[in-house]
């Protein structure tokens, strides 16, 4: 455990942020080598990867809800030196993992089938699609145990072992992805199937080696491991903070699904142009999403601990680094945005779409950075229903405007993008209107700098 309480608060952002940066820069690496594989295979087979992946931010959706839950409960316990409250949360969010593993593989495997038929722009495109779907599902279903185990570390103010364990896992993917995807070496060509297969494997991996971490060297929180039990008035309290933030995530499954469908009116060429543009822009903001994960660690358990200057100073910080990181962004994509999608497709229409969405969203990065900063302090504050707020509106303005726009005669595709920029700038507006209206709920009348309290800090 790391009493984040006391300190220098840069440091402790830099010194979270950055093995939380390695481990998503080396996930970048792994996103990039797997599309330049997959897009070998033609824009039939981007598209379908495209089109199973979108499935990844239904369970983000889910898997958020015991991340920010667990990580903000523990890290406010941790704030007040209430070790065994802190083991009663991860447990109980570990439980929840349990029962959300066996839920969704249930609904995975017997509809699948159902969402990509309804998704996908032709019946080649279908078939892919469920192949990959079916063999990437195993790496989905480790996400919840493993999101437990991680957000737990985090809220303790310790990330370097998840991201160890992550980089391994990644490395192994790189590894596994041309292996089966091409047949390197093994003279089986795997396809889609085989870079489904290597994310399962490699998510197995990282798997265990978290559970042995725990086993072995975790000494701060107690772990149960095959509890299914649920207590009423904790798991309500893991829901009331991760639901918001899960159902970000839900709102942003939905969004991209919005945009395969209208694309599905196009061609499945413009459904992997996205998907291309998509995935490299995800890979952009991971870095930027490193210190947003962190700071809501820092500021929790100085909320907790009511050292309110603190609190103050980490969004300060946060909000600085991620808008600035996120202009840097905004700057290539604008000026040169064929030099992040050349060579991962021969299709020429395809990297023309990748481009210009590259091009277009852009202008949202900013705003997207302070929106990234202001929810990792709903977080911390122990309120995420004002981003789920925020979010919803997002989409809401989108998801109307879209449908309009596709069921006019003159529709392109450029207007999505417009309308993404337009959308964004309005969330950033709303959601900073509602993180002075928490600061001032909670902060502003709230005593702060409280004495300092000792305790042991177990490294």
């Amino acid at each position: 455990m790391h009493d984040l309480t006391k300190g220098s608060i840069p440091k402790h952002i830099i010194s979270m942020a950055v093995p939380i940066a390695i481990g998503l820069l080396i996930q970048t690496l792994y996103f990039l080598v797997d599309l330049y594989f997959v897009g070998q295979l033609g824009s039939a087979a981007i598209a379908a990867v495209s089109n199973a992946s979108s499935v990844f931010f239904f369970v983000m959706a889910l898997t958020q809800v015991l991340n920010i839950g667990c990580a903000t409960l523990v890290s406010h316990a941790v704030g007040r030196k209430k070790q065994r409250q802190a083991s009663h949360v991860f447990n109980q969010t570990l439980a929840l993992a349990n029962w959300a593993t066996l839920f969704c593989a249930a609904i995975g495997y017997a509809f699948g089938h159902v969402f990509f038929a309804f998704m996908t722009a032709d019946i080649a495109t279908q078939a892919l699609a469920e192949s990959y779907f079916y063999w990437f599902l195993p790496s989905l279903l480790l996400q919840f145990v493993f999101t437990a185990l991680s957000a737990a570390l985090r809220g303790t103010g310790i990330v370097k072992p998840v991201m160890s364990i992550s980089v391994i896992g990644i490395i192994a993917n790189i590894i596994l992805s041309p292996i089966l995807i091409t047949g390197w070496g093994l003279g089986i060509e795997l396809g889609v199937v085989g870079a489904g297969l290597a994310s399962s494997i490699s998510m197995l991996l990282s798997f265990v080696l978290l559970v042995r971490y725990f086993n072995k060297q975790e000494q701060y929180l107690q772990v149960r491991w095959l509890s299914f039990a649920l207590k009423a008035k904790t798991i309500r309290k893991v829901l009331n903070i991760g639901l918001p933030s899960g159902g970000e995530f839900l709102l942003t499954f939905l969004y991209m699904s919005l945009i395969y469908w209208a694309l599905s009116r196009v061609s499945a060429e413009a459904q992997a142009g996205f998907g291309l543009g998509g995935r490299i822009m995800q890979s952009l903001f991971l870095p930027v999403m490193a210190i947003a994960f962190a700071a809501p660690a820092i500021a929790g358990q100085n909320f907790a601990a009511r050292k309110i200057s603190r609190v103050y100073e980490t969004f300060h910080i946060t909000a600085f680094l991620t808008c600035s990181l996120m202009g840097m962004l905004m700057v290539l994509c604008l000026w040169v945005p064929e030099l992040f999608v050349t060579g991962f497709s021969d299709n020429a229409n395809v990297v023309l779409v990748a481009a210009t969405f590259l091009s277009f969203v852009g202008l949202n990065f900013v705003p997207a950075g302070y929106v990234f900063a202001i929810s990792g302090m709903f977080q911390a504050l122990g309120n995420t229903w004002p981003a789920l707020l925020s979010t919803f509106v997002r989409l809401s303005l989108f998801a109307v405007s879209v449908i309009y726009l596709v069921n006019q005669d003159d529709f392109y595709i450029e207007q999505i993008w417009y309308c993404s920029i337009v959308t964004v700038f309005i969330q950033a507006l709303v959601s900073h209107l509602l993180i002075r209206r928490e600061f001032n709920k909670k902060l502003v009348k709230a005593p702060s700098n409280a004495p300092e309290q000792t305790c042991a800090v177990a490294k």
